[in-house]
């Protein structure tokens, strides 16, 4: 099974999707897009599943990054094949925008760990299935998404309202990073460090790798319930 999965920058990577795939045995087509060279397959006929990463930029974007266009494109090609497409933070952002919902700055910053709240559409989908009806969700991010026509709100939030869609069974939009480790977060926290400090103060690194790893402890089935049940909707 080859899936895609398209990593805006070098810095943010696939995380938890690369360790429980790989594990099933699963070929990861990862195209790091701020690499030299880095291209866009024309289709994703010959993939299993489209995963689409988050990254610095906006999703409207398109003028300064040009391949989000492409980007776009591959996932109404995904979506006209039936072929699951998944997009987190940046990535969900684009598949809305794909479906022609508008992206725009949340009336808040988001950065790090906020409870996620399933609505009754989420209790029974079967990506969130095991899941509990709230749980803690790592974040960063300006920007939100709204729904795309025919779309259904399967996760919200308390200061971001959007944090999952699912579109027509095939294809599901996060606002939330469930692929991130306590690893990758501490990483964040340094490379983007002013952001950080200038969104929570003096001393935020810290704390936020202590909430991290205070939450992660407790948290860290939750994730590994979620990616089970999209490599399950993959198996069938």
């Amino acid at each position: 099974m080859q899936v895609l999965i398209i990593q805006h920058v070098s810095q943010e990577g696939p995380g938890l999707i690369a360790e429980i795939f790989s594990k099933k045995g699963w070929k990861l087509d990862i195209r790091i897009m701020n690499q030299p060279g880095a291209i866009l397959p024309k289709t994703v006929a010959d993939y299993k599943a489209v995963i689409i990463l988050g990254g610095p930029m906006g999703a409207y974007e398109e003028q300064k990054y040009p391949y989000l266009y492409q980007v776009e494109e591959l996932i109404r090609d995904a979506i006209e094949r039936r072929i699951p497409v998944l997009g987190i933070c940046l990535g969900g952002q684009l598949i809305a925008r794909a479906l022609g919902a508008t992206v725009k700055p949340n009336p808040v910053k988001e950065v790090g760990w906020y409870k996620i709240h399933l609505t009754e559409a989420g209790e029974k989908a079967f990506l969130f299935r095991d899941l509990p009806e709230e749980f803690w969700a790592f974040q960063w991010h300006g920007d939100t998404f709204e729904l795309p026509e025919g779309a259904v709100l399967l996760a919200e939030g308390d200061t971001c309202t959007n944090q999952a869609f699912a579109y027509q069974d095939c294809a599901w939009a996060l606002q939330f990073h469930p692929e991130v480790t306590p690893i990758i977060v501490s990483y964040w926290t340094e490379i983007y460090q002013e952001e950080l400090i200038d969104f929570a103060g003096p001393g935020a690194v810290a704390q936020l790798k202590e909430e991290t790893k205070r939450l992660w402890e407790k948290n860290q089935e939750v994730f590994s319930r979620f990616w089970a049940n999209f490599c399950r909707l993959l198996d069938v």
